[in-house]
């Protein structure tokens, strides 16, 4: 019976391989949308002279926009392989936080990012706002308000679970 035991256990175990197809999906969709960046920065590049301070404005917040998107793509890539697949041998390069991020830590982290995305479309809405209607306005700005409120309810129950285990420490 503890063979059966260990032979399950050890299929469960391989299992969390099968997550390097989804990194390395998410790899490539992040190299085609690099591609799209570039055409965005092109396409920015080409008019940049042309257009008025909010368009100007509006560009590059799309840009920065994009910047984020990428870097929660790569950050979901390095610490989920990180956290679930296996742990990265020495590369020259290496990402300082490589291995420090838990999974709580992680949620917090994306979280924030997504706070952040949306704050620079919220922006970009009101830069633009009289594109929208006023419900459109406040629809957004309550969806907005909706993903700081969650970011800040997973930190809250990140640092409690943190306090949490600190004090487990204390007692053993």
């Amino acid at each position: 019976m503890k063979r059966l035991e260990l032979a399950i256990e050890s299929i469960i175990l391989a299992s969390r391989w099968l997550l390097v197809v989804f990194y390395l999906g998410l790899g490539v969709a992040l190299a085609i949308y690099a591609l799209s960046f570039g055409k965005k920065l092109y396409e920015f590049i080409t008019v940049a002279f042309t257009l008025g301070d909010t368009d100007t404005i509006l560009k590059m917040l799309g840009l920065i926009d994009a910047a984020l998107v990428a870097s929660l793509v790569v950050m979901v890539i390095i610490s989920g392989y990180e956290n679930f697949v296996s742990r990265f041998d020495d590369h020259d390069g290496g990402v300082h936080w490589l291995g420090t991020i838990d999974v709580g830590s992680l949620k917090v982290k994306v979280a924030s990012t997504i706070v952040a995305i949306s704050s620079i479309h919220l922006l970009q809405v009101f830069l633009n706002s009289s594109s929208y209607t006023t419900q459109q306005l406040m629809w957004l700005t309550i969806i907005h308000l909706a993903f700081v409120l969650s970011a800040l309810m997973l930190a809250y129950i990140d640092r409690l679970m943190g306090l949490s285990k600190g004090k487990k420490g204390e007692e053993g």
